[in-house]
C-alpha cells in the first residue's frame, strides 16, 4: 500500500483560496463534517482535510481523470460557496461547477434575443475595444514595438463604425494576427544547463498556431503550453462568472454558437486574454524557464509537468476577479435591453453579486485594484528555485564569482602590461625612490622607536581599514593591505601611522 502523510488544513490554501489535486487516484469524500482530499503519484501522495469552519477553500481544481469525487462532497463544496474546476492533463476543461445562483428569465430571454435587436453588436464592439486596448498597451510598454501598436490602435478606432457581427469579428482577427506576429521573436531564456537540451523552437516563442492542429490547441512550444492553460483556467472564471450572473454560458454574443463551446465564456474571456498575456510575456522576460517543467510527447506537443500545472492553476483567483466586472457589464447590457416602462427601469438594477460595486457605491468606495500574480524566480546557471532579488543560487553564484575572479585577474595583467601602466609603475617608483633618498632619519622623533612601532602601531593598524591607511601615506590599498597584515613599512611612514592609530608619546 502506498505510504500518505496527513498536512494540516492550510497548508495547501493560501489567500487566494484555490486548492489543485493532481495525480492518479484522486479522491473527494467527506468524513465526520470534513472534506477529504488524497492525490499524488505512487508514494508521494497527500491527505488534505477541510474543516467547515476557516477552510478559505474558493476554488477545488482537479487535474486529471482518474479517481472519484461523491456527491456529498459535491454538496460540501457548494454549501461552502465554492466551485470545482475540473482540467484533463491536456489543460481541456472537463467540467465546472459551483453554487446555484438566482437568475431572472426575463434576462435570459434578453439573452437569446441580443443577436436579433443590436445589444450583442453593441457589447461586442465595447469588449473587442477593450481587448485591443489591452493588446495595444501590451505590444508598446512591454514588446517596445510601436508600429504594431499603432496598428492595433487604428483599427480599435475603426471598431464603432462597424455595422454587423462579421466585421467586428474580422477587425478582432485581423489585430490579433498582427498582435502575435508581435510576439514572434520573443526569446525564451533558459538556465545554462539546460541551454543544450531544449529544441531549438522552445528558444523563441514562435507562431500562436500549432503546426499539429493548425490552431493554438496542442501547442508545440512551452510559452504556448503556459498560455493554453491559463486560457482554460479563465475559460473557466468566465463559465462561473457567467452563471453566476444568471446568464447561459452556452449563448454567446461575439462567438457563434458551437456545439459543445460555452460560447459567453469565450466572449467574458476576450477582455482579460491581455492580462494573461502579460502575465506569460512578464514571465519570459524577467525569468529563465526550466527543462524539468515541460515535456514533449511523441506527437510533439509540449505539455506540462504537474508541478508547474499547478501554480499556473493556483492564479485562478486572479483571474476570477478580473473576469467578474466584465460579466456585471454584459448583464447589466442585456437587462437594459428589455422593454419596460422607464419608471421602472430607473428602479432596477442588476445585482452586482461578483464584484459588489452596488454596495460600495452606496458606502462611498470602491473595488479595489487586482493584483497580477508574479512567476517564481529561478535560477539563471541550474534553475533552482531562488529567493529575494538574487539572480542565481548559493551554489551558482560561488561558481561564477570564481569565473569572474579568473577574468579579471587575466584581464588585469594585461591591462599591467601596457606600456601606459609599465609607465605609471616606473613614475612610482622613483618618486618613492626619492621620498627615501631625501629623508633625514635625525628628524625622526625619539620615542618613535623600531620597539614602538612592533609593539605599539603594527597591532592597532590591523584594525584600521586599508583605504586610510593608502591615503594617510600616499600608498596603493594593495600596499596598505600588506601593512596591515604585518609588514613593516619604510621608516618614513611611522610617524603619519602612529597618529593615524592614535599612538603619541604619552601612550
Amino acid at each position: 500500500m502506498a505510504a500518505s502523510h496527513t498536512l494540516p488544513y492550510t497548508h495547501d490554501i493560501g489567500k487566494s483560496g484555490v486548492l489543485v489535486l493532481n495525480g492518479f487516484g484522486i479522491r473527494v469524500n467527506v468524513n465526520a463534517g470534513h472534506l477529504i482530499c488524497h492525490d499524488g503519484i505512487a508514494d508521494k501522495r497527500r491527505t488534505i482535510r477541510l474543516p467547515r469552519v476557516n477552510h478559505r477553500l474558493k476554488r477545488l481544481v482537479l487535474i486529471g481523470s482518474d479517481g472519484f469525487i461523491t456527491l456529498e462532497a459535491l454538496r460540501w463544496i457548494s454549501d461552502m460557496g465554492a466551485s470545482l474546476l475540473m482540467l484533463d492533463r491536456r489543460g481541456k476543461v472537463l467540467t465546472v461547477t459551483g453554487p446555484v445562483p438566482p437568475f431572472d428569465s426575463k434576462l435570459r430571454r434578453a439573452q437569446s434575443l441580443a443577436l436579433a435587436n443590436g445589444t450583442a453588436l453593441k457589447i461586442s464592439k465595447e469588449l473587442v475595444a477593450q481587448k485591443l486596448a489591452g493588446q495595444e498597451l501590451l505590444v508598446r510598454d512591454m514588446l517596445r514595438n510601436s508600429v504594431t501598436a499603432d496598428a492595433i490602435a487604428r483599427f480599435r478606432v475603426e471598431l464603432p463604425t462597424m455595422e454587423t457581427l462579421d466585421r467586428v469579428r474580422l477587425i478582432e482577427a485581423q489585430a490579433a494576427k498582427l498582435y502575435w506576429q508581435g510576439w514572434a521573436n520573443v526569446p525564451i531564456h533558459w538556465p545554462r544547463k539546460d541551454e543544450g537540451r531544449v529544441p531549438e523552437c522552445w528558444k523563441c516563442f514562435g507562431s500562436r498556431i500549432s503546426p499539429l492542429t493548425h490552431s493554438p490547441r496542442l501547442a508545440a512550444s512551452p510559452a504556448n503550453a503556459c498560455l493554453n492553460l491559463l486560457y482554460s483556467v479563465l475559460e473557466a472564471e468566465a463559465t462561473l462568472a457567467a452563471s453566476a450572473m444568471g446568464l447561459l454560458p452556452e449563448i454567446g454574443l461575439l462567438h457563434a454558437d458551437t456545439p459543445n463551446r460555452n460560447s459567453l465564456s469565450c466572449d467574458l474571456m476576450e477582455v482579460c486574454r491581455p492580462k494573461c498575456d502579460a502575465f506569460v510575456l512578464h514571465w519570459l522576460q524577467s525569468e529563465p524557464l526550466r527543462k524539468s517543467d515541460f515535456w514533449e510527447d511523441r506527437t510533439g506537443n509540449c505539455r506540462l509537468v504537474s508541478s508547474l500545472a499547478i501554480r499556473l492553476s493556483e492564479t485562478a483567483d486572479t483571474w476570477r476577479k478580473l473576469v467578474a466586472p466584465v460579466a456585471e457589464y454584459v448583464a447589466q447590457e442585456l437587462w437594459s435591453s428589455i422593454s419596460r416602462p422607464s419608471s421602472t427601469l430607473a428602479r432596477q438594477r442588476v445585482a452586482t453579486r461578483l464584484t459588489q460595486r452596488n454596495k460600495r457605491e452606496v458606502k462611498g468606495s470602491d473595488v479595489p485594484p487586482i493584483k497580477i500574480p508574479k512567476p517564481e524566480r529561478a535560477c539563471r546557471g541550474c534553475g533552482k528555485a531562488v529567493r529575494g532579488d538574487s539572480m542565481n543560487c548559493s551554489e551558482c553564484d560561488v561558481k561564477i564569482a570564481t569565473e569572474r575572479l579568473v577574468e579579471v585577474a587575466r584581464a588585469g595583467r594585461v591591462a599591467g602590461h601596457t606600456p601606459e601602466a609599465i609607465a605609471k609603475e616606473a613614475e612610482t617608483h622613483r618618486k618613492h625612490a626619492q621620498a627615501k633618498a631625501v629623508w633625514n632619519p635625525a628628524k625622526q622623533p625619539s620615542w618613535l622607536t623600531e620597539q614602538v612601532f612592533s609593539e605599539k602601531i603594527q597591532p592597532a593598524l590591523t584594525r584600521a581599514s586599508a583605504t586610510a591607511i593608502a591615503k594617510r601615506i600616499g600608498v596603493s590599498r594593495w600596499y596598505a593591505g600588506r601593512i596591515r597584515e604585518g609588514y613593516r613599512p619604510h621608516p618614513r611612514h611611522w610617524h603619519a601611522l602612529a597618529q593615524l592609530v592614535g599612538v603619541s608619546p604619552e601612550s
